[in-house]
């Protein structure tokens, strides 16, 4: 059945594509390769879950660690080019 899946030749149903993305530990989007969390990968969809579990006070400071990294990058990029 996963062949005629991956050659087009049948689709699964609704219930059988929420199976798959349990099996798969990956949700339905990502599987679909559609919606906001297609594009990141398996690891960074499971950080994203457990980040939106913590306590806020923890996320800000993730946050704000995040942010610091980005703008190093981003400064890094822009003088790198000249």
């Amino acid at each position: 059945m996963i062949g005629k899946y991956e050659r087009g030749d049948n689709l699964p149903s609704i219930e059988v594509i929420v199976k798959l993305a349990k099996a798969f530990d990956v949700s339905v989007d990502f599987l679909l390769g559609e919606g906001l969390n297609a594009a990141y990968d398996k690891e960074m969809v499971k950080r994203l879950d457990e980040l939106e579990h913590l306590p806020d006070d923890e996320k800000q400071r993730i946050f704000h660690y995040m942010d610091l990294i980005i703008r190093h990058y981003k400064t890094k990029k822009t003088y790198s080019k000249k």
